[in-house]
């Protein structure tokens, strides 16, 4: 007769430690089925009933997490673009490594993706789109261009760029800009963003 091995319950350091895990997996499952709610049916549509049965969980835990549909919405549009350091670059080559960089966000992950579908069909995603990328790239531009005072309008045309790249490449899919390869997107785009940054002002 064979013995049946002994199987250890869980610690409570064990059970401590994939508690977090879990919690982590529900947030990651709750704001990927709103962004794509958000994105499809506009903020006063969506419903976090709705949201929830995408994510296969109880509306409840939605609201435990986030507490209301506002800050679901406000943890949707929350993001870190994670711009390169201008203090270690060669301005010079500044363009060809924005592009380089945010080829980088839209296709590591959906996410940036999802967001910008969001902030093309509800105002409230614009503006926190509008925020995200005055915030966060602007001080490069700064950085960059030959005039600080410039550097907002300096910034807007650089997103102009980025965004219609990202809005023709991975949202609207047009037959020829998925087609370019990541070498001729930069050698297109990073020339143009970088005259947006450093060339006199016509």
């Amino acid at each position: 007769m064979a013995v049946k091995e002994h199987q250890p319950s869980a610690s409570p350091a064990s059970t401590a430690a994939s508690a977090p895990r879990r919690s982590d997996g529900t947030r990651t499952a709750i704001l990927a089925a709103a962004r794509e709610r958000f994105a499809a049916d506009g903020y006063e549509r969506a419903t976090i009933r709705a949201i929830a049965k995408d994510a296969q969980i109880d509306p409840s835990m939605v609201m435990r997490y986030y507490g209301s549909k506002e800050g679901l919405f406000a943890a949707v549009l929350d993001v870190d673009l994670r711009m390169p350091d201008p203090a270690g670059l060669d301005m010079h080559d500044a363009g060809r490594v924005l592009v380089s960089h945010f080829l980088d966000l839209w296709e590591e992950n959906e996410v940036l993706t999802a967001i910008l579908r969001v902030g093309v069909t509800n105002q409230a995603g614009a503006e926190r789109m509008q925020a995200i990328f005055r915030d966060q790239l602007a001080p490069f531009a700064v950085r960059a261009c030959p005039d600080p005072e410039q550097a907002p309008a300096r910034a807007a045309l650089c997103s102009s760029q980025l965004l219609g790249l990202a809005l023709a490449r991975y949202i609207l899919r047009f037959g020829p800009a998925v087609a370019l390869s990541r070498g001729e997107i930069v050698a297109w785009l990073g020339p143009t963003v970088q005259r947006y940054l450093t060339a006199p002002n016509p």
